[in-house]
């Protein structure tokens, strides 16, 4: 299993996206954030086809940080059911994987 993960999540706004970002970074839960605007949703909710503008944030963090970062993004976000989806960062460029290690507390 990969160390270090990346955090999908998608948010209703910049702004929402931004609080949480920030909310888990000075936790030391994640190393960094990316908030990307513009995307477009598109999914099924309750039988209902929706089409919606969304705010995407990726999250570098190590993988035994997951379970305590999902938890604190689950309680701080405005959906019900928010999209939380933890990858392996299988490889990169090894001082940037240094410092997200550095940046995390915990260890594997």
């Amino acid at each position: 299993m990969s160390e270090l993960v990346s955090v999908y999540v998608t948010a209703p706004s910049r702004e929402v996206a931004l609080q949480l970002a920030r909310e888990v970074v000075e936790a030391r839960l994640a190393a960094c954030a990316n908030v990307w605007s513009g995307v477009t949703s598109v999914y099924e909710w309750q039988g209902v086809l929706t089409e919606e503008a969304e705010v995407v944030l990726v999250l570098k963090t190590r993988r035994s940080a997951f379970e305590a970062l999902r938890a604190r993004l689950v309680a701080a976000h405005p959906y019900e059911v928010p999209c939380v989806v933890c990858q392996p960062i299988l490889a990169g460029h090894e001082p940037f994987l240094d410092w997200v290690r550095a940046q995390v507390d915990g260890s594997d």
